[in-house]
C-alpha cells in the first residue's frame, strides 16, 4: 500500500480511504468486520464515517459497527486513523429540537461526545464538518474545535462539501485565532464530476490541505455501468442517480467511450478511474465504499495501476475538465 502526508500535517495515510457509509444499512456488522479486518491487513489505515452514517432510524450504526470492531483488540485502533463527520441532525423522525444539528459551539461538543460513545474510543483522529453551515461564524466554530483539541478529544479538523472560499474563509479566521485551521477537504471529485478543478482544489494546494474525493466512480457509473447492464449485473450500476444519468444519450455515449477505451486497454473502468483520481496533484486518497471483498481487491488494484500519458490523454478527451480560472468563466 502507498502512503502519503495528509495535506500540512505529518499524519501518514494510506492513499485508498476506506469508506463505511455501506456498513449498516447494506453489510451487516460480520461482514464489515471483515471488510475492515481485510483492509488493515491490506495496509489500508484511513477510516471515514460519519455520525448519520446508518440513516434514517438506524442514524449512528455505522460508527457502533465501527466501535464494536475496535473493541475486538488486536491493535485495531491503534492501527486506525479514524475519521467522523459532524452537520446532521441525530435526533429521531419527529423528535428533533433546536440545537441538535449543524454546526453551533453547542452541537460540535454534543456531536463528539456522542460519537467517541459509538466508535468506543477516546479520540477521533480527524473531525470533519459535512456541509456548509452559513449561519455559524467561523470564529464560534473554531471556539468549540480548540477545546476539542485541548481536552484531547479531536487532532485534526476537516471540511467537506465546501467552496473554495469557504475553505478560504475559514483558514484565514483560523489563521487570526491562532488556531491550525481545516487540514482536508473531501469533495466530489471523479472523471465525470471534475468541477472541484475550478477552484476547491486551488484552494486546497494553497491552504494546505488534503483532497480526499468522495463517489469515485460517479455512484457507479465509470465502473462499467453500461457493461453490467447488458449482462444483466450490478443493480448499484443501472439504478438510480446512475440509470437517470445513463438515460441521457451525451452522457451515455461518452460512458460508452470510456468502456471502450478501458476494453481496447485491457483494464477495468472503476480501477482506472480510482487510479486517475490518485495521480491527480493534491489528492490524497479517494474514498471506496466496499460493500464486499471482492470491492475491496478492485479498489486495491487501482493503486497499482499507474496511467501513462497517452491514457491520461484519452480521459481528458473523454472528459474534459473546465480548466483553470478565471479563463474556465470565460465566454
Amino acid at each position: 500500500m502507498e502512503y502519503t502526508q495528509l495535506g500540512r500535517t505529518g499524519l501518514k495515510v494510506s492513499r485508498i480511504v476506506l469508506g463505511t457509509m455501506n456498513f449498516g444499512p447494506q453489510t451487516d456488522e460480520p461482514g464489515s468486520h471483515a471488510i475492515m479486518d481485510a483492509a488493515q491487513d491490506a495496509g489500508i489505515n484511513f477510516f471515514d464515517t460519519a455520525n448519520v452514517y446508518g440513516w434514517g432510524a438506524d442514524k449512528g450504526r455505522t460508527e457502533e459497527i465501527i466501535g464494536a470492531w475496535f473493541a475486538k483488540g488486536g491493535g485495531r485502533r491503534e492501527k486506525t486513523v479514524l475519521a467522523t463527520k459532524v452537520f446532521g441532525s441525530m435526533a429521531a423522525e419527529g423528535d428533533a429540537t433546536p440545537n441538535q444539528d449543524r454546526l453551533s459551539a453547542l452541537n460540535i461538543r454534543r456531536a463528539v461526545d456522542a460519537s467517541l460513545k459509538r466508535l468506543r474510543t477516546d479520540h477521533i483522529d480527524l473531525y470533519q464538518f459535512h456541509h456548509v453551515d452559513r449561519s455559524t461564524p467561523w470564529d464560534e466554530i473554531w471556539q468549540a474545535i480548540d477545546v476539542l483539541v485541548q481536552q484531547g478529544k479531536i487532532i485534526y479538523a476537516g471540511s467537506s462539501n465546501h467552496a473554495g472560499w469557504h475553505i478560504a474563509q475559514a483558514n484565514e479566521t483560523a489563521a487570526r485565532r491562532g488556531t491550525y485551521g481545516l487540514v482536508s477537504e473531501q469533495c466530489l471529485y471523479n472523471l465525470a464530476e471534475r468541477r472541484a478543478e475550478m477552484d476547491v482544489i486551488p484552494a486546497a494546494q494553497e491552504y494546505g490541505l488534503g483532497v480526499i474525493p468522495w463517489s469515485p466512480l460517479q455512484g457507479g457509473l465509470l465502473g462499467g455501468a453500461i457493461r453490467k447492464e447488458s449482462e444483466g449485473g450490478g443493480a448499484r450500476s443501472t439504478t438510480g442517480r446512475s440509470a437517470d444519468r445513463l438515460a441521457d444519450p451525451r452522457v451515455r455515449e461518452q460512458i460508452q467511450r470510456y468502456e471502450d477505451l478501458c476494453a481496447e486497454r485491457g483494464l477495468d473502468p472503476g480501477e482506472t478511474a480510482l487510479a486517475w483520481l490518485l495521480s491527480r496533484p493534491g489528492v490524497t486518497g479517494p474514498i471506496v465504499g466496499p460493500r464486499t471483498p471482492e470491492h475491496l481487491d478492485s479498489a486495491l488494484r487501482a493503486v497499482e495501476l499507474k496511467p501513462d500519458d497517452g491514457l491520461l490523454a484519452s480521459l481528458d478527451e473523454i472528459f474534459p475538465g473546465p480548466g483553470p480560472t478565471p479563463e474556465a468563466f470565460a465566454w
